[in-house]
Protein backbone atom coordinates (compact mmCIF):
# COMPACT_ATOMS: atom_id res chain seq x y z
CA UNK A 1 0.00 0.00 0.00
CA UNK A 2 1.19 3.68 -0.97
CA UNK A 3 0.09 6.78 1.16
CA UNK A 4 -1.43 7.58 -2.18
CA UNK A 5 -3.93 5.18 -2.08
CA UNK A 6 -7.37 6.99 -2.42
CA UNK A 7 -10.20 6.59 0.49
CA UNK A 8 -12.95 5.25 -2.32
CA UNK A 9 -10.71 2.07 -2.04
CA UNK A 10 -11.24 1.69 1.57
CA UNK A 11 -15.36 2.77 0.54
CA UNK A 12 -15.31 -0.48 -1.57
CA UNK A 13 -15.98 -4.14 -1.35
CA UNK A 14 -12.69 -5.65 -1.53
CA UNK A 15 -9.54 -4.91 0.18
CA UNK A 16 -5.96 -5.51 -1.25
CA UNK A 17 -3.31 -8.00 -0.33
CA UNK A 18 -0.59 -4.82 0.34
CA UNK A 19 -3.74 -3.53 2.81
CA UNK A 20 -4.04 -7.13 4.44
CA UNK A 21 -0.59 -7.19 5.15
CA UNK A 22 -0.62 -3.69 6.83
CA UNK A 23 -3.58 -5.19 9.07
CA UNK A 24 -1.76 -8.04 9.65
CA UNK A 25 1.40 -5.86 10.44
CA UNK A 26 -0.61 -3.68 13.18
CA UNK A 27 -2.81 -6.56 15.16
CA UNK A 28 0.79 -8.57 15.65
CA UNK A 29 2.43 -5.14 16.83
CA UNK A 30 -0.47 -5.16 19.57
CA UNK A 31 -0.45 -8.41 20.40
CA UNK A 32 3.78 -7.63 21.45
CA UNK A 33 2.36 -4.40 23.22
CA UNK A 34 -0.48 -6.46 25.28
CA UNK A 35 2.42 -9.14 25.71
CA UNK A 36 4.14 -6.38 27.75
CA UNK A 37 1.54 -4.98 29.69
CA UNK A 38 -0.16 -8.37 30.90
CA UNK A 39 2.86 -9.84 32.42
CA UNK A 40 2.29 -8.14 35.36
CA UNK A 41 -1.10 -9.14 35.56
CA UNK A 42 0.16 -12.20 35.42
CA UNK A 43 3.09 -12.55 37.69
CA UNK A 44 1.52 -10.29 40.24
CA UNK A 45 1.47 -13.37 43.16
CA UNK A 46 5.35 -13.45 42.55
CA UNK A 47 6.16 -9.40 42.33
CA UNK A 48 4.34 -9.17 45.43
CA UNK A 49 6.65 -11.37 46.95
CA UNK A 50 9.72 -9.16 45.56
CA UNK A 51 8.70 -5.86 46.07
CA UNK A 52 6.38 -5.67 48.71
CA UNK A 53 8.09 -7.57 51.14
CA UNK A 54 7.50 -4.56 54.12
CA UNK A 55 4.16 -5.56 54.94
CA UNK A 56 1.93 -8.39 55.91
CA UNK A 57 1.19 -11.17 53.76
CA UNK A 58 -2.54 -10.20 52.35
CA UNK A 59 -1.79 -6.59 52.08
CA UNK A 60 1.24 -7.37 49.63
CA UNK A 61 -1.37 -9.11 47.86
CA UNK A 62 -3.27 -6.01 47.30
CA UNK A 63 -0.85 -3.76 46.70
CA UNK A 64 0.57 -6.17 43.98
CA UNK A 65 -3.04 -5.68 42.33
CA UNK A 66 -3.09 -2.28 43.24
CA UNK A 67 0.16 -1.61 41.13
CA UNK A 68 -1.35 -3.91 38.46
CA UNK A 69 -4.82 -1.32 38.67
CA UNK A 70 -2.07 1.71 38.46
CA UNK A 71 -1.26 0.82 34.89
CA UNK A 72 -5.17 0.83 34.26
CA UNK A 73 -5.88 4.38 35.83
CA UNK A 74 -3.37 6.18 33.63
CA UNK A 75 -4.63 4.30 30.77
CA UNK A 76 -6.95 7.66 29.82
CA UNK A 77 -4.47 10.11 30.54
CA UNK A 78 -2.83 8.29 27.30
CA UNK A 79 -5.85 8.02 25.70
CA UNK A 80 -6.28 12.42 25.70
CA UNK A 81 -2.55 12.55 24.96
CA UNK A 82 -1.98 10.39 22.54
CA UNK A 83 -5.60 10.72 21.11
CA UNK A 84 -4.92 14.18 20.46
CA UNK A 85 -1.58 13.38 18.21
CA UNK A 86 -2.97 10.78 16.75
CA UNK A 87 -5.66 13.09 15.29
CA UNK A 88 -3.47 16.13 14.77
CA UNK A 89 0.07 14.27 13.50
CA UNK A 90 -1.42 11.37 11.75
CA UNK A 91 -2.14 7.28 12.95
CA UNK A 92 1.37 6.06 12.25
CA UNK A 93 3.99 7.47 14.76
CA UNK A 94 1.29 7.79 17.55
CA UNK A 95 2.00 3.73 16.87
CA UNK A 96 5.98 4.11 16.97
CA UNK A 97 5.67 6.67 20.21
CA UNK A 98 3.78 4.16 21.88
CA UNK A 99 5.99 0.68 21.55
CA UNK A 100 8.87 2.67 22.30
CA UNK A 101 6.94 3.38 25.66
CA UNK A 102 5.63 0.03 26.72
CA UNK A 103 9.04 -1.73 25.77
CA UNK A 104 11.67 0.12 27.47
CA UNK A 105 9.11 0.50 30.66
CA UNK A 106 8.72 -3.44 30.49
CA UNK A 107 12.26 -4.29 30.01
CA UNK A 108 13.46 -1.86 33.21
CA UNK A 109 10.90 -3.68 35.50
CA UNK A 110 12.94 -7.22 34.63
CA UNK A 111 16.05 -5.34 35.68
CA UNK A 112 14.59 -3.92 38.99
CA UNK A 113 15.79 -4.55 42.15
CA UNK A 114 13.71 -5.70 44.85
CA UNK A 115 12.57 -4.03 48.16
CA UNK A 116 15.28 -5.99 49.90
CA UNK A 117 17.73 -4.55 48.16
CA UNK A 118 16.81 -0.92 47.45
CA UNK A 119 13.99 -0.87 50.42
CA UNK A 120 10.81 1.62 49.53
CA UNK A 121 12.51 2.75 46.44
CA UNK A 122 11.60 -0.44 44.75
CA UNK A 123 7.61 -0.55 44.87
CA UNK A 124 7.75 3.44 43.82
CA UNK A 125 9.81 2.90 41.08
CA UNK A 126 7.90 -0.26 39.92
CA UNK A 127 4.89 1.33 40.22
CA UNK A 128 6.46 4.36 37.93
CA UNK A 129 7.16 2.38 35.11
CA UNK A 130 3.70 0.41 35.45
CA UNK A 131 2.26 3.76 34.77
CA UNK A 132 4.18 4.37 31.82
CA UNK A 133 2.94 1.19 30.50
CA UNK A 134 -0.63 2.17 31.21
CA UNK A 135 -0.03 5.81 29.03
CA UNK A 136 1.38 3.95 26.49
CA UNK A 137 -1.75 1.47 25.97
CA UNK A 138 -3.94 4.33 26.43
CA UNK A 139 -2.73 5.69 23.10
CA UNK A 140 -2.33 1.86 21.57
CA UNK A 141 -5.99 0.33 20.98
CA UNK A 142 -7.71 3.54 19.70
CA UNK A 143 -4.99 3.41 16.98
CA UNK A 144 -4.76 -0.04 16.34
CA UNK A 145 -8.93 -0.26 15.75
CA UNK A 146 -8.72 3.18 13.84
CA UNK A 147 -5.88 2.29 11.68
CA UNK A 148 -7.50 -1.07 10.40
CA UNK A 149 -11.59 0.02 10.33
CA UNK A 150 -10.55 3.04 8.06
CA UNK A 151 -8.92 0.45 5.78
CA UNK A 152 -11.41 -2.19 6.02
CA UNK A 153 -14.11 -3.03 3.41
CA UNK A 154 -17.57 -1.25 5.18
CA UNK A 155 -19.39 -4.45 5.06
CA UNK A 156 -16.70 -6.35 6.91
CA UNK A 157 -15.67 -4.17 9.36
CA UNK A 158 -16.44 -6.18 12.35
CA UNK A 159 -14.75 -9.40 11.17
CA UNK A 160 -11.72 -7.23 10.27
CA UNK A 161 -11.06 -5.22 13.87
CA UNK A 162 -11.97 -8.34 15.48
CA UNK A 163 -8.48 -9.12 14.78
CA UNK A 164 -7.55 -6.28 17.22
CA UNK A 165 -10.12 -7.37 19.81
CA UNK A 166 -7.93 -10.98 19.54
CA UNK A 167 -4.73 -9.25 20.14
CA UNK A 168 -5.15 -8.34 23.75
CA UNK A 169 -6.11 -12.41 24.39
CA UNK A 170 -3.23 -13.30 22.00
CA UNK A 171 -1.17 -10.97 23.69
CA UNK A 172 -1.75 -12.44 27.51
CA UNK A 173 -1.82 -16.25 26.02
CA UNK A 174 1.95 -15.03 24.63
CA UNK A 175 2.68 -13.72 28.01
CA UNK A 176 1.67 -16.87 29.82
CA UNK A 177 3.30 -19.28 27.35
CA UNK A 178 6.36 -17.65 27.54
CA UNK A 179 5.98 -17.75 31.77
CA UNK A 180 5.37 -21.40 31.55
CA UNK A 181 8.32 -21.62 29.79
CA UNK A 182 10.65 -19.58 32.09
CA UNK A 183 8.90 -21.46 35.22
CA UNK A 184 10.26 -24.98 33.38
CA UNK A 185 13.54 -23.59 32.84
CA UNK A 186 14.38 -21.84 36.34
CA UNK A 187 12.54 -24.87 38.41
CA UNK A 188 12.55 -23.22 42.05
CA UNK A 189 14.84 -20.16 41.40
CA UNK A 190 11.61 -18.95 39.61
CA UNK A 191 10.50 -16.66 42.30
CA UNK A 192 13.93 -15.60 43.00
CA UNK A 193 14.98 -14.44 39.71
CA UNK A 194 13.60 -16.30 37.12
CA UNK A 195 10.47 -14.32 36.95
CA UNK A 196 12.18 -11.31 35.34
CA UNK A 197 12.96 -13.22 32.07
CA UNK A 198 9.58 -12.26 30.57
CA UNK A 199 10.37 -8.70 31.44
CA UNK A 200 13.81 -9.23 29.48
CA UNK A 201 12.27 -10.95 26.86
CA UNK A 202 10.20 -7.89 25.46
CA UNK A 203 13.77 -6.31 24.79
CA UNK A 204 13.12 -9.00 21.75
CA UNK A 205 9.58 -8.33 21.02
CA UNK A 206 10.09 -4.49 21.03
CA UNK A 207 12.59 -4.72 17.93
CA UNK A 208 10.68 -6.47 15.97
CA UNK A 209 7.52 -4.23 16.82
CA UNK A 210 9.43 -0.85 15.97
CA UNK A 211 10.70 -2.24 12.80
CA UNK A 212 6.77 -3.04 12.45
CA UNK A 213 5.41 -0.04 13.12
CA UNK A 214 8.40 1.53 11.08
CA UNK A 215 6.94 -0.04 7.64
CA UNK A 216 3.45 1.12 8.28
CA UNK A 217 2.09 3.44 6.25
CA UNK A 218 -0.72 6.22 7.25
CA UNK A 219 -4.38 6.08 7.08
CA UNK A 220 -5.84 6.82 4.01
CA UNK A 221 -9.04 8.28 5.20
CA UNK A 222 -6.36 10.58 7.67
CA UNK A 223 -4.51 11.44 4.57
CA UNK A 224 -7.70 12.69 3.08
CA UNK A 225 -9.00 14.56 5.63
CA UNK A 226 -5.55 16.29 6.08
CA UNK A 227 -4.96 17.00 2.43
CA UNK A 228 -8.96 19.17 2.38
CA UNK A 229 -7.79 20.61 5.29
CA UNK A 230 -10.92 19.46 7.47
CA UNK A 231 -8.18 17.61 10.36
CA UNK A 232 -9.00 18.61 13.73
CA UNK A 233 -6.02 21.81 15.46
CA UNK A 234 -8.32 21.06 18.73
CA UNK A 235 -9.68 17.38 19.08
CA UNK A 236 -10.01 17.85 23.34
CA UNK A 237 -11.95 20.50 22.75
CA UNK A 238 -14.32 19.45 19.65
CA UNK A 239 -14.57 15.80 21.45
CA UNK A 240 -15.77 16.33 24.90
CA UNK A 241 -17.24 20.18 25.02
CA UNK A 242 -19.55 19.50 21.92
CA UNK A 243 -22.89 17.73 23.82
CA UNK A 244 -23.93 16.04 20.87
CA UNK A 245 -20.30 13.80 20.69
CA UNK A 246 -20.06 14.13 24.50
CA UNK A 247 -23.20 12.19 24.81
CA UNK A 248 -22.15 9.97 22.39
CA UNK A 249 -18.80 9.25 24.68
CA UNK A 250 -20.99 8.92 28.05
CA UNK A 251 -23.02 6.69 26.23
CA UNK A 252 -19.93 4.95 24.54
CA UNK A 253 -18.43 4.53 28.50
CA UNK A 254 -21.43 3.07 30.10
CA UNK A 255 -23.48 1.03 27.83
CA UNK A 256 -20.33 -1.11 26.63
CA UNK A 257 -17.32 -0.17 27.38
CA UNK A 258 -17.29 -0.63 31.67
CA UNK A 259 -19.50 -3.87 30.70
CA UNK A 260 -16.84 -4.86 27.70
CA UNK A 261 -14.07 -4.50 30.54
CA UNK A 262 -15.34 -6.48 33.45
CA UNK A 263 -15.89 -9.11 30.92
CA UNK A 264 -12.78 -9.09 29.96
CA UNK A 265 -11.45 -9.28 32.95
CA UNK A 266 -13.08 -11.59 34.52
CA UNK A 267 -12.42 -13.83 32.29
CA UNK A 268 -8.85 -13.80 32.04
CA UNK A 269 -7.56 -12.40 35.38
CA UNK A 270 -9.51 -12.88 38.09
CA UNK A 271 -10.52 -16.22 37.31
CA UNK A 272 -6.68 -16.86 36.98
CA UNK A 273 -6.67 -15.01 40.67
CA UNK A 274 -9.73 -16.92 42.15
CA UNK A 275 -7.89 -19.73 41.10
CA UNK A 276 -4.33 -19.68 42.58
CA UNK A 277 -4.98 -17.53 45.38
CA UNK A 278 -8.44 -18.57 46.89
CA UNK A 279 -9.19 -21.79 45.63
CA UNK A 280 -5.52 -22.53 46.22
CA UNK A 281 -4.75 -24.41 42.99
CA UNK A 282 -0.91 -24.53 41.89
CA UNK A 283 0.06 -22.02 40.04
CA UNK A 284 0.96 -23.86 37.10
CA UNK A 285 -1.89 -25.72 36.67
CA UNK A 286 -4.24 -23.07 36.73
CA UNK A 287 -1.97 -21.16 34.20
CA UNK A 288 -2.07 -24.12 31.82
CA UNK A 289 -5.51 -24.85 32.48
CA UNK A 290 -6.07 -20.78 31.45
CA UNK A 291 -3.98 -21.16 28.64
CA UNK A 292 -6.39 -24.32 27.09
CA UNK A 293 -9.54 -22.04 27.32
CA UNK A 294 -8.11 -19.10 25.78
CA UNK A 295 -6.89 -21.54 22.95
CA UNK A 296 -10.61 -22.65 22.07
CA UNK A 297 -12.03 -19.66 23.31
CA UNK A 298 -9.56 -16.99 21.01
CA UNK A 299 -11.64 -18.02 17.61
CA UNK A 300 -15.10 -16.99 19.24
CA UNK A 301 -13.94 -12.98 19.19
CA UNK A 302 -13.78 -13.69 15.94
CA UNK A 303 -16.75 -14.93 14.84
CA UNK A 304 -18.78 -12.34 16.90
CA UNK A 305 -16.97 -9.71 15.22
CA UNK A 306 -18.06 -11.44 11.74
CA UNK A 307 -21.88 -11.48 13.35
CA UNK A 308 -21.99 -7.94 14.36
CA UNK A 309 -21.44 -7.33 10.44
CA UNK A 310 -24.51 -9.51 9.91
CA UNK A 311 -27.10 -9.15 12.29
CA UNK A 312 -25.83 -5.68 14.15
CA UNK A 313 -23.33 -4.59 16.82
CA UNK A 314 -26.11 -4.29 19.74
CA UNK A 315 -28.04 -7.25 19.69
CA UNK A 316 -24.60 -9.27 20.18
CA UNK A 317 -23.29 -7.04 23.00
CA UNK A 318 -27.09 -6.87 24.79
CA UNK A 319 -26.61 -10.64 24.74
CA UNK A 320 -23.20 -10.84 26.18
CA UNK A 321 -24.00 -8.42 29.00
CA UNK A 322 -27.18 -10.13 29.94
CA UNK A 323 -25.45 -13.91 30.32
CA UNK A 324 -22.48 -12.15 32.17
CA UNK A 325 -25.28 -10.55 34.85
CA UNK A 326 -26.99 -14.01 35.27
CA UNK A 327 -24.29 -16.26 34.65
CA UNK A 328 -20.86 -14.83 36.92
CA UNK A 329 -22.12 -16.25 40.29
CA UNK A 330 -22.63 -19.85 39.01
CA UNK A 331 -19.59 -19.87 37.27
CA UNK A 332 -17.61 -19.09 40.16
CA UNK A 333 -19.55 -21.61 41.83
CA UNK A 334 -18.72 -24.09 39.23
CA UNK A 335 -14.83 -23.43 39.56
CA UNK A 336 -15.04 -23.92 43.05
CA UNK A 337 -16.86 -27.09 43.02
CA UNK A 338 -14.53 -28.37 39.98
CA UNK A 339 -11.37 -26.79 41.29
CA UNK A 340 -11.40 -27.34 44.85
CA UNK A 341 -14.21 -29.74 46.02
CA UNK A 342 -12.53 -30.22 49.03
CA UNK A 343 -13.26 -26.54 50.01
CA UNK A 344 -16.88 -26.64 48.62
CA UNK A 345 -17.39 -29.73 50.13
CA UNK A 346 -15.89 -28.42 53.80
CA UNK A 347 -17.60 -25.10 53.79
CA UNK A 348 -20.60 -27.19 53.31
CA UNK A 349 -20.45 -29.44 55.88
CA UNK A 350 -18.28 -27.91 58.80
CA UNK A 351 -18.80 -23.85 57.93
CA UNK A 352 -16.21 -21.51 59.83
CA UNK A 353 -17.62 -18.73 61.27
CA UNK A 354 -15.78 -15.52 63.33
CA UNK A 355 -17.67 -14.23 66.46
CA UNK A 356 -15.75 -11.26 67.44
CA UNK A 357 -16.77 -7.25 69.12
CA UNK A 358 -16.46 -5.24 65.78
CA UNK A 359 -13.82 -2.93 67.76
CA UNK A 360 -11.54 -5.63 67.92
CA UNK A 361 -11.67 -6.79 63.91
CA UNK A 362 -9.60 -4.61 61.39
CA UNK A 363 -9.99 -4.47 57.81
CA UNK A 364 -6.94 -6.79 56.77
CA UNK A 365 -5.09 -3.99 54.54
CA UNK A 366 -2.28 -2.39 55.80
CA UNK A 367 -1.04 0.49 53.22
CA UNK A 368 2.15 1.79 55.49
CA UNK A 369 2.77 -1.99 57.17
CA UNK A 370 2.49 -0.40 60.47
CA UNK A 371 -0.68 -2.02 61.87
CA UNK A 372 -0.32 -4.18 64.25
CA UNK A 373 -2.66 -7.33 63.46
CA UNK A 374 -2.37 -8.79 67.10
CA UNK A 375 -5.77 -9.31 68.00
CA UNK A 376 -7.41 -12.47 67.71
CA UNK A 377 -9.79 -11.19 65.69
CA UNK A 378 -7.48 -10.01 62.99
CA UNK A 379 -5.22 -13.06 63.37
CA UNK A 380 -8.00 -15.53 62.91
CA UNK A 381 -9.15 -13.77 59.77
CA UNK A 382 -5.71 -13.41 58.02
CA UNK A 383 -4.84 -16.66 58.78
CA UNK A 384 -8.56 -18.07 57.00
CA UNK A 385 -7.64 -15.48 54.00
CA UNK A 386 -4.14 -17.06 53.69
CA UNK A 387 -5.98 -20.42 53.55
CA UNK A 388 -8.47 -19.59 50.83
CA UNK A 389 -10.68 -20.75 53.56
CA UNK A 390 -14.41 -18.76 53.21
CA UNK A 391 -16.03 -17.60 56.60
CA UNK A 392 -18.90 -15.92 58.09
CA UNK A 393 -18.58 -13.14 60.60
CA UNK A 394 -20.71 -12.52 63.44
CA UNK A 395 -20.92 -10.04 65.80
CA UNK A 396 -20.04 -10.53 69.35
CA UNK A 397 -20.65 -8.45 72.73
CA UNK A 398 -18.74 -5.44 73.06
CA UNK A 399 -15.66 -6.48 74.97
CA UNK A 400 -16.29 -10.61 74.25
CA UNK A 401 -13.69 -12.97 73.62
CA UNK A 402 -13.26 -14.36 69.67
CA UNK A 403 -14.31 -17.05 69.20
CA UNK A 404 -13.34 -19.12 66.08
CA UNK A 405 -16.21 -21.96 64.90
CA UNK A 406 -15.36 -24.85 62.74
CA UNK A 407 -18.24 -27.04 62.45
CA UNK A 408 -18.83 -28.57 65.50
CA UNK A 409 -15.77 -26.94 67.27
CA UNK A 410 -15.55 -24.20 68.80
CA UNK A 411 -12.10 -22.29 69.82
CA UNK A 412 -11.47 -19.54 71.74
CA UNK A 413 -9.37 -16.63 71.23
CA UNK A 414 -6.39 -17.22 68.41
CA UNK A 415 -4.30 -20.75 68.34
CA UNK A 416 -2.55 -21.21 65.50
CA UNK A 417 -1.92 -24.39 65.29
CA UNK A 418 -5.46 -25.43 67.23
CA UNK A 419 -7.08 -23.29 64.34
CA UNK A 420 -4.98 -25.45 61.88
CA UNK A 421 -6.00 -28.72 63.17
CA UNK A 422 -9.51 -27.61 63.53
CA UNK A 423 -9.58 -26.92 59.63
CA UNK A 424 -7.56 -29.80 58.72
CA UNK A 425 -9.93 -32.46 60.75
CA UNK A 426 -12.79 -30.17 58.92
CA UNK A 427 -11.71 -31.52 55.37
CA UNK A 428 -9.81 -27.90 54.81
CA UNK A 429 -7.38 -28.71 51.96
CA UNK A 430 -3.98 -26.52 52.17
CA UNK A 431 -3.68 -26.57 48.50
CA UNK A 432 -6.68 -28.03 46.09
CA UNK A 433 -5.87 -31.47 45.33
CA UNK A 434 -4.49 -32.41 41.67
CA UNK A 435 -5.94 -36.05 41.51
CA UNK A 436 -9.51 -33.99 42.56
CA UNK A 437 -9.49 -31.31 39.79
CA UNK A 438 -12.08 -31.79 37.29
CA UNK A 439 -10.07 -30.72 35.13
CA UNK A 440 -12.20 -30.59 31.62
CA UNK A 441 -15.12 -28.86 33.62
CA UNK A 442 -12.36 -26.17 35.20
CA UNK A 443 -11.41 -25.51 31.52
CA UNK A 444 -15.50 -25.35 29.91
CA UNK A 445 -16.38 -23.27 32.76
CA UNK A 446 -13.12 -20.63 31.91
CA UNK A 447 -14.45 -21.26 28.07
CA UNK A 448 -17.66 -19.77 29.26
CA UNK A 449 -16.44 -16.88 30.68
CA UNK A 450 -14.49 -16.25 27.70
CA UNK A 451 -17.69 -16.86 25.65
CA UNK A 452 -19.08 -14.05 27.10
CA UNK A 453 -16.02 -11.81 26.74
CA UNK A 454 -16.15 -12.19 23.48
CA UNK A 455 -19.45 -11.54 22.83
CA UNK A 456 -19.19 -8.03 23.90
CA UNK A 457 -15.14 -7.60 23.15
CA UNK A 458 -15.99 -8.64 19.52
CA UNK A 459 -17.98 -6.46 18.11
CA UNK A 460 -16.81 -3.05 20.20
CA UNK A 461 -14.15 -1.88 18.19
CA UNK A 462 -16.26 -1.36 15.26
CA UNK A 463 -18.59 -0.04 16.85
CA UNK A 464 -16.32 3.23 18.37
CA UNK A 465 -15.09 3.92 15.40
CA UNK A 466 -18.27 4.00 13.87
CA UNK A 467 -19.73 6.16 16.49
CA UNK A 468 -17.59 9.06 15.89
CA UNK A 469 -16.58 11.43 13.03
CA UNK A 470 -12.85 10.63 11.54
CA UNK A 471 -11.48 14.66 12.71
CA UNK A 472 -12.08 13.66 16.32
CA UNK A 473 -12.71 9.69 15.83
CA UNK A 474 -8.68 8.95 17.86
CA UNK A 475 -9.43 11.52 20.94
CA UNK A 476 -13.22 10.71 21.30
CA UNK A 477 -13.03 6.57 21.33
CA UNK A 478 -9.58 5.83 22.93
CA UNK A 479 -10.97 8.29 26.79
CA UNK A 480 -14.35 6.31 27.08
CA UNK A 481 -12.45 3.09 26.36
CA UNK A 482 -9.61 3.27 28.22
CA UNK A 483 -12.02 4.54 31.58
CA UNK A 484 -13.76 1.75 30.98
CA UNK A 485 -10.97 -0.74 30.93
CA UNK A 486 -8.65 1.81 32.66
CA UNK A 487 -10.83 2.16 35.91
CA UNK A 488 -13.77 0.15 35.91
CA UNK A 489 -12.23 -2.98 34.37
CA UNK A 490 -8.89 -2.42 36.03
CA UNK A 491 -10.54 -2.32 39.58
CA UNK A 492 -11.95 -5.03 39.07
CA UNK A 493 -9.46 -7.60 40.88
CA UNK A 494 -8.13 -5.34 43.73
CA UNK A 495 -11.40 -4.46 44.90
CA UNK A 496 -13.16 -8.15 44.81
CA UNK A 497 -10.27 -9.43 45.89
CA UNK A 498 -10.24 -7.27 48.95
CA UNK A 499 -14.65 -7.51 49.61
CA UNK A 500 -13.16 -11.50 49.40
CA UNK A 501 -10.64 -10.66 52.72
CA UNK A 502 -12.76 -8.16 54.15
CA UNK A 503 -16.50 -10.70 54.61
CA UNK A 504 -15.03 -13.99 54.21
CA UNK A 505 -17.26 -14.84 51.27
CA UNK A 506 -15.33 -16.30 48.40
CA UNK A 507 -17.99 -15.46 45.96
CA UNK A 508 -18.72 -11.96 47.71
CA UNK A 509 -16.09 -9.49 44.94
CA UNK A 510 -18.70 -10.51 42.13
CA UNK A 511 -21.17 -8.45 43.15
CA UNK A 512 -18.60 -6.20 41.71
CA UNK A 513 -19.33 -6.94 37.94
CA UNK A 514 -22.88 -7.98 38.63
CA UNK A 515 -23.50 -4.47 39.22
CA UNK A 516 -21.29 -3.16 36.65
CA UNK A 517 -22.88 -5.44 33.69
CA UNK A 518 -26.35 -4.20 34.71
CA UNK A 519 -25.98 -0.90 34.61
CA UNK A 520 -23.85 -1.37 31.12
CA UNK A 521 -27.00 -3.70 29.31
CA UNK A 522 -29.85 -0.63 30.72
CA UNK A 523 -27.32 2.13 28.92
CA UNK A 524 -26.48 -0.31 25.94
CA UNK A 525 -30.19 -1.22 25.76
CA UNK A 526 -31.90 2.57 25.93
CA UNK A 527 -29.30 4.95 24.52
CA UNK A 528 -26.79 3.09 22.10
CA UNK A 529 -27.53 3.51 18.33
CA UNK A 530 -26.85 1.02 16.23
CA UNK A 531 -23.58 1.58 13.84
CA UNK A 532 -23.07 -1.38 11.66
CA UNK A 533 -23.88 0.03 8.62
CA UNK A 534 -22.90 3.91 8.94
CA UNK A 535 -20.27 5.49 6.87
CA UNK A 536 -17.20 6.33 8.75
CA UNK A 537 -15.31 8.52 6.38
CA UNK A 538 -17.11 11.55 7.05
Amino acid sequence: MSSTLTPAATAGHTISGSERKVIFASSLGTVFEWYDFFLYGALAAVISKQFFAGVNETTAFIFALMTFAAGFLVRPFGALLFGRLGDMIGRKYTFLATILIMGVSTFLVGLLPGYASIGIAAPILLVVLRMLQGLAIGGEYGGAAIYVAEHAPDHKRGAYTSWIQVTATAGLLLSLLVILACRKLTGPAFDDWGWRLPFLLSLALLAISTWIRLSMHESPAFLKMKAEGKHSKAPLTESFTNWKNLRIVLTALFGINGGQAVTFYCAQFYSLFFLTQILKVDSQIATQLLVMSLLIAAPLFLYFGYLSDRIGRKPVMLTGLLLAALLTFPAFKWLTAYASPDIANAARQAPVVVVADPASCRFQFDPVGKAKLSSSCDQAKALLAKNGVPYQRQTAPAGGETQIKVGEQTLTGFDKAALLAALKQAGYPDKADPDKINYPMVVAVLVLLSLIAAMVYGPLAATMVELFPTRIRYTSMSLPYHIGNGWIGGLFPTVAFSLVVYTGDILYGLWYPVIVYSVSFIVCLLGLKETHRADIHQ
